[in-house]
């Protein structure tokens, strides 16, 4: 497996470069691989979704190829897209968003936060609050878009939506619930950590 940490990037820009990573993993070109990103504000919107559009939202709205509603991306959200084949790997699309789950509770473990998921709920929750959403579209056989983990965000643009059907308050961060800062940098790593002990084979982190 493959892990990029691509910093902050605009969001059409990493939307872009996970469909031509689709194809290249589908052809065998590449390995899996786990994109890590933050993006400038953006809100996104699942294709399927039924939910109306808020009007007036201060940042563009793109509607994409992943299940799910509105939700916010903003700096200070670690955003994942794994671009995984998924039969090489056991898994099927209702397995791999439990193991998407799994693997962001462990990773918010150390940080001293204790995360679980709600049943009929796809995502991960933290002292009744919400910390990472869930939202992934499968092609060819091949997994993109990802996870979007609260690590410092701002949480006024969420104000603005109902987040994944929820009330904005209903949404939190990692350092809002903790009390405290906590270095991105240590969260991405933390994250990179917890997919390379699942899929238990040599990486390489750019």
């Amino acid at each position: 497996m493959l892990i990029r940490a691509l910093g902050l990037k605009e969001y059409t820009e990493v939307w872009r470069l996970q469909k031509e990573l689709v194809q290249k993993r589908a052809s065998g070109e590449i390995p899996d691989t786990l994109l890590l990103v933050e993006h400038p504000p953006v809100y996104t919107r699942g294709v399927s979704s039924k939910a109306p559009v808020p009007p007036a939202l201060p940042h563009p709205l793109h509607s994409v190829e992943r299940g799910g509603d509105i939700t916010y991306h903003g700096p200070g959200q670690l955003v994942g897209y794994p671009i995984i084949e998924l039969a090489a790997r056991g898994l099927r699309p209702r397995s791999y968003l439990r193991t998407l789950e799994a693997l962001l509770i462990d990773a918010v473990r150390p940080l001293g936060l204790e995360a679980k998921v709600l049943r009929g709920f796809t995502g991960v929750w933290a002292r009744g609050k919400k910390i990472a959403s869930l939202g992934v579209a499968v092609k060819d056989g091949v997994s993109y878009h990802g996870f979007a983990l609260n690590v410092s965000v701002d949480l006024e643009p969420f104000a603005r939506i109902h987040p994944c059907n929820l009330q904005p308050e209903e949404i939190g961060s990692v350092e809002s619930l903790l009390g405290r800062g906590v270095p991105a940098q240590e969260v991405l790593r933390l994250v990179a950590d917890a997919f390379l002990a699942y899929f238990a084979e040599p990486a390489r982190v750019l």
